[in-house]
């Protein structure tokens, strides 16, 4: 039973907070929702005092655990310092030195930060650069006003960035105030390199087509995640890039949910060693502490917005706390303990050992396809495996499974039918073990009655 604290923090969140991407009436009608109130490590307490294994980082942000004291060193020394200063024709030290370590982290070639606040601020600030680049050159550049982007896309959820997506669940509704991109069908899935033939070759075709239109190509790197954890093929970034050169066109690429340390590699770039012109991070950049985002781009980018005041060719684009130095001063220390924690190399044996567990999965009934890319696993529950027939949306599998996990002490968010694994990256394999052992209990509990 909940204590009567916990009663009092239920009801009183009922009656004033509006939960994101939660259907509000169910939400009203659960009896016992989670308030969590500490987390340590890989691990969440509620209010009650029970402890759960947070195994989607808190929305895939978490990287090296839950109360660092590191972070939280860095945080109250910058806050003794300086809370906030604006950007807006001012500097703050920290945005200068957590600038210069991403450049140095980065794809080589990137050499330009511009802050914001979130993964989608991010995005949209890659559009709009992107766009207003060829604007800048006026003439015939003027005319690269599209964007070719892939169907199951997410990219966050301000209009610019809605409009660069593809997930019909959640952006069919905003379909009237969106702008059109040019989609092509996910090669996403499997990772079938047939799939990225085929998708490279409707790319190309749509950049001779509509040659000398289009303002750039808009990808996920390695793995569309809100999609469902859907692989990309190999070597389909690489081919982007070689389109994107040879048609005089950006590549654009979001590494929100795939950077720092996600797929492996810092950023999920470097597995094709591709630098992209514009390049979206955000979530994990400040170890999951506080908002934070950053738009990196290239030299020849930057260069193109430099021009005469008088010219009107500024970016006017600017969020109030763009570069707070709370922010970047965590985020810097997070990339400290990157090298000081040797967090990569510790995750390698991690992944390993995920890629041999995993499969024992299938071996359940209901389990229809597992997909991994490094610390990122999307596990699809499938009414009939052999007929590969879907769970209908209403019967909420996904959700019931993450229920089901919160008893045995894990907390899970799916995506429809698609159970999702994305815990900080200090998760021990001893955490590891447990996870798993309660997925497949889970998942049994719901789907084998």
């Amino acid at each position: 039973m909940p204590s009567a604290r916990t009663k009092n923090l239920i009801a009183q969140d009922k009656r004033h907070v509006w939960h994101p991407f939660t259907q509000m009436r169910d939400w009203l009608a659960d009896p016992e929702p989670l308030v969590i109130t500490r987390g340590q490590g890989s691990t969440l307490f509620d209010s009650d005092g029970r402890a759960y294994l947070d195994a989607v980082s808190s929305l895939w942000v978490t990287v090296h655990g839950h109360g660092h004291p590191k972070l939280a060193q860095a945080l109250s020394r910058q806050m003794a310092q300086l809370d906030h200063s604006t950007l807006l024709g001012l500097a703050n030290e920290p945005s200068i030195a957590l600038a210069q370590a991403l450049v140095q982290a980065a794809p080589q070639g990137l050499t330009k930060v511009f802050y914001s606040d979130s993964g989608s601020t991010a995005m949209e600030i890659a559009l709009k650069i992107a766009y207003q680049f060829w604007q800048n050159q006026g003439g015939a550049a003027a005319k690269k006003q599209s964007f070719i982007t892939f169907t199951e896309a997410y990219h966050g959820d301000t209009i610019g960035s809605v409009s660069l997506g593809g997930i019909d669940l959640f952006h069919q509704v905003y379909q009237p105030l969106l702008f059109p991109t040019l989609q092509v069908a996910t090669p996403y899935g499997s990772g079938e390199p047939k799939e990225g033939a085929r998708a490279l070759a409707q790319v190309e075709a749509l950049l001779k087509r509509k040659r000398g239109q289009i303002a750039g190509l808009v990808a996920e790197p390695l793995m569309q995640g809100a999609a469902g954890m859907l692989k990309a093929p190999a070597g389909l970034l690489k081919g982007l890039r070689k389109l994107a050169d040879q048609y005089d066109v950006l590549l654009i690429v979001d590494e929100v949910a795939t950077g720092f340390g996600r797929t492996g590699k810092l950023f999920a770039c470097e597995h094709e060693g591709v630098t992209p012109d514009l390049m979206a991070c955000a979530k994990g950049i400040t170890g999951g502490t506080l908002p934070l985002a950053a738009t990196l781009a290239t030299e020849r980018i930057y260069k193109g917005f430099l021009f005469p005041y008088a010219d009107q060719k500024t970016f006017f684009h600017g969020h109030t706390y763009t570069g707070n130095p709370l922010a970047c001063a965590v985020a810097l220390e997070s990339l400290k303990l990157f090298k000081t924690e040797r967090t990569l190399a510790k995750l390698q044996p991690k992944i390993e050992f995920l890629k041999r567990k995993l499969p024992v999965l299938l071996e359940r009934p209901h389990v229809g396809e597992i997909r991994q890319v490094g610390f990122m696993v999307g596990i699809e529950l499938m009414k009939d495996k052999a007929k590969r027939t879907p769970y209908a949306y209403a019967e909420a599998i996904g959700a019931k499974v993450c229920r089901r996990a919160r008893d045995y002490g894990v907390i899970l968010r799916p995506l429809g039918p698609v159970l999702v694994l994305m815990p900080p990256l200090c998760t021990s394999i001893t955490e590891l073990e447990f996870l798993l052992k309660v997925v497949e209990a889970s998942v049994k509990d719901v789907t084998e009655k």
